[in-house]
């Protein structure tokens, strides 16, 4: 049924007779396919509905949300087509270099894109690493232009609306949940509840930190296997779960990224590029909540990484966690969050300890 869906949504945009290749996708639930006909290239991004869990509705409360499960409450888009559209759309009416939406049937979560090519940071910089230093500046800088740009709450495009929405402290919590449900089990002592009251109670006054700087646009996830080398630009693909979030998270992502090691001697000089580019002080206010950014995005990775290695079958992912690991460890070493570092100390050692022996 799905292979007939797609031929049909294919030959209507005039593909159906292209050469399809499957492209290696990401952790989510999402298909691609390079499409080429006749020389001209394009992607086949296919994401049908029943893989995830419902989305947060708009206008929904709290405890709506909770009903919901995760989706909604970590404020994810899911398989709902209209997210990627419609982002996609305002990021390129600004002139950043997302894929333009050549054919959408959001019905059936198929969608012709825009092919922005194979020049993926991750592999273009396994070839020539001497490019890093240019290439990470030139992501800092679409960062920058990003946090700079108006973006509307309510998006519209190819008959769809997306509102985009604010990543509260519900979920934000929800996201570094994860490490005390699936990292925590695998690697420490049970917890009681206690323990788990603390750690909320401590995240809770850390999130305080993001209240320092106004939100802007957070692709959620910008790292070197979902950016391009494209055209001299950023190419960018993986934003549909894009929220209004303080400033630093998209920049914590791309240098703590979970994948590959990026040179230490970057972070400093990419931090101050993007505050001097964006008009904010580099002062300890944005460091503090670099550090809490940064501590709450590495907390939900390893409790993610864990869970796509025992629940998904894909135990590859753990070969990631020393990585994350480390960045966690950086992360804790700042003043502000001390109480988070003593908690960690006690009930998760094993999250400070970097080597993969």
């Amino acid at each position: 049924m799905r292979a007939t869906q797609i031929d049909v949504f294919l030959s209507a945009h005039g593909w159906g007779d292209a050469v399809r290749t499957p492209v290696p996708g990401d952790a989510s639930a999402r298909r691609y396919e390079r499409l080429v006909l006749d020389g001209k290239k394009a992607v086949l991004m296919d994401a049908p509905s029943e893989e995830d869990g419902p989305t947060c509705p708009l206008g929904a409360s709290l405890a709506e949300r909770k009903d919901l499960g995760y989706g909604a409450q970590a404020m994810l888009a899911g398989s709902d087509q209209a997210a990627f559209v419609c982002l996609a759309s305002a990021l390129t009416r600004r002139g950043f270099a997302a894929p333009h939406i050549w054919g959408a049937d959001l019905s059936a979560g198929l969608l012709l894109l825009e092919d922005l090519g194979d020049d993926l940071y991750a592999p273009v910089l396994k070839a020539e690493p001497d490019r890093e230093a240019d290439l990470y500046r030139e992501a800092v800088s679409c960062l920058s232009a990003l946090y700079r740009s108006s973006f509307a709450t309510s998006l519209q495009a190819h008959g769809a609306t997306w509102q985009v929405g604010t990543y509260d402290n519900m979920a934000l919590q929800v996201e570094a949940d994860l490490f005390l449900d699936w990292y925590a089990p695998e690697f420490e002592a049970p917890l009681d509840a206690d323990a788990r009251a603390d750690w909320t109670r401590i995240w809770t006054e850390a999130f305080s930190h993001l209240q320092a700087h106004a939100t802007g646009l957070a692709l959620r996830d910008f790292h070197a296997e979902n950016i391009f080398a494209h055209k001299d630009r950023v190419g960018l693909i993986d934003f549909q779960d894009a929220l209004f979030a303080h400033p630093s998270y998209d920049l914590v992502s791309l240098i703590e990224d979970a994948r590959r090691d990026v040179d230490p001697a970057l972070a400093g000089p990419l931090i101050s590029q993007f505050c001097q580019q964006v008009g904010i002080v580099e002062d300890d206010s944005f460091h503090a909540a670099y550090a809490v950014q940064g501590a709450q995005r590495n907390a939900k990775i390893l409790g993610i990484f864990v869970r796509l290695a025992r629940r998904d079958k894909k135990p590859g992912y753990l070969d990631l966690l020393p990585r994350v690991r480390g960045h966690f460890q950086n992360d804790l070493s700042h003043p502000a969050l001390a109480g988070l570092k003593a908690w960690v100390q006690k009930y998760a050692p094993t999250a400070l300890e970097v080597s993969d022996d």
